[in-house]
């Protein structure tokens, strides 16, 4: 009792400390609007940034430690703490612009991301997905047509005077699926190993694939109506194509030279190797990408698929850590400035219009509906179709990913994404997260339950007969 009352102590005192990060630079930030920034030079200019990200990291883990105790993942209270903050303006607090526009921030955010999707990539291998199956292939293929086709039909329908590129971009973000929130759910019930979850996590990493290549082809799409031309199906055709030869040579070179690579590096006296030439080839990947107009994140996920345990034999004897060990501790600082940033550009004054509201109800009744139709492609003996379609539900950070791709993205001048579109995007993102663990713990009890009644009859069965 005594140890359990000291822990209770300790955990209020550091929760008190985060607090008073969180909101004890407030007034500091919103005394410097970024004025003073200039006139103090370099010395208050990074000054204000490490002030921003010493509110932003306190925040973030005051919001992830609520979340996870509700039983919901750490990045919705990381987003929920963003939008917090970024409305602060309504009480008078006027800190959040001068944070939105700072490009120091946004490029720690950028890094971030490409960290995140870096991991992402780590969890898989070329071998995963070679062994994912027919079921998993169809509701992967299902999982991405449905929700685009009626992504898409929504933002036809309710904004007929914006370009039609808004209408594929929004197609192309309910894609997404973000399979760690379902892992982590199958994890916790002990189902990871079933039937189910190796149709789901095999289906994501597909979908995981194919959305990038989606973003890369409408990205393009945009990037040539901006430049005045129209882009034909060749051009469509040529985009698709170069973002699968990216993929396909990254993998195929990178699983030709990264166990050399490595070899070699594991002969270097100093520490941190492991580390440095692992960041050098995801940081190397996205370049890349970038340069040859994919988006960087694709070339960082085919960094992490290339990268496997079998490359770092060479470290075991030198007491390393696992890569996964020696990346965390860089995403639990990067990541969580990418999602704060997110939630501040949240705009709460926009929910007071109705059309925003409406584009969001659609928007999540369309991702819920079209991966709930994706499970049609779960063909096998008594697999649980409604587990499977719940799993792909959840969009998470990968939906967030592409809605702040679509805020740097313009046409005619006018952003593809304004505040009131991302808005319903995050509120869309938000519920789809916050619903997929209890609906998946329901439906996984239910499956067993079925399965239960159905030994239970088939043993039962014997003894009747006998009787009669």
């Amino acid at each position: 009792m005594n140890v359990r009352l000291l822990t209770n102590r300790r955990l209020l005192a550091l929760v008190l400390v985060l607090a008073a990060l969180a909101i004890g630079g407030l007034p500091v930030l919103a005394a410097d609007d970024g004025g003073h920034a200039e006139e103090g030079g370099h010395g208050a200019a990074v000054a204000n940034v490490v002030l921003s990200l010493a509110v932003i990291l306190a925040g973030a883990k005051l919001g992830g430690d609520l979340a996870v105790r509700i039983q919901q993942p750490a990045v919705l209270g990381e987003l929920v703490f963003g939008v917090l903050l970024g409305n602060l303006g309504l009480l008078g607090i006027d800190v959040a612009e001068a944070m939105k526009q700072n490009e120091v921030l946004s490029i720690i955010a950028e890094i971030g991301v490409i960290i995140l999707l870096f991991e992402v990539g780590l969890e898989s291998t070329v071998r995963d997905m070679m062994r994912v199956g027919l079921p998993s292939l169809l509701v992967a293929l299902l999982g991405i047509v449905t929700p685009f086709a009626l992504g898409f039909g929504v933002g036809m329908w309710l904004l007929p005077n914006h370009s039609i590129y808004v209408s594929i971009f929004l197609g192309a973000t309910l894609t997404a699926t973000s399979v760690g929130i379902t892992a982590r759910v199958l994890q916790d019930l002990g189902k990871s190993r079933s039937k189910e979850a190796r149709v789901i996590l095999g289906a994501a990493v597909i979908d995981d694939i194919l959305g990038l290549v989606i973003l890369a082809v409408v990205v393009g799409m945009i990037t040539a109506a901006n430049q005045g031309t129209d882009l034909s199906g060749g051009s469509i055709a040529l985009i698709f194509g170069k973002a699968i030869l990216f993929l396909a040579g990254a993998i195929g070179i990178g699983l030709l030279v990264s166990p050399r690579l490595f070899y070699v590096a594991s002969k270097l006296r100093v520490r941190g190797v492991l580390l440095s030439f692992a960041l050098g080839i995801c940081f190397l990947f996205a370049a890349i990408a970038g340069k040859i107009g994919l988006a960087p994140i694709v070339g960082a996920y085919a960094a992490g698929l290339i990268l496997e345990d079998v490359h770092f034999r060479g470290f075991v004897g030198r007491e390393e850590h696992e890569l996964e060990e020696l990346i965390q501790p860089i995403s639990a600082f990067l990541v969580p400035v990418f999602f704060v940033l997110m939630g501040m550009r949240v705009e709460l004054s926009a929910f007071a219009r109705s059309e925003v509201l409406g584009l969001a109800a659609l928007l999540t009744l369309a991702a819920i509906i079209g991966k709930q139709a994706c499970s049609l492609g779960a063909i096998g003996d008594r697999l649980d179709r409604l587990s499977i379609g719940i799993g792909m539900i959840p969009r998470g950070e990968v939906g967030l990913i592409f809605a702040n791709i679509g805020l740097t993205l313009t046409l005619a001048g006018e952003r593809i994404v304004d505040e009131a579109i991302f808005s319903a995007v995050v509120i869309m993102v938000i519920i789809t997260t916050m619903a997929t663990p209890p609906a998946l713990k329901w439906s996984l009890a239910r499956g067993d339950r079925g399965a239960a009644g159905r030994e239970g009859g088939a043993s039962a069965a014997p003894e009747g007969s006998e009787r009669v």
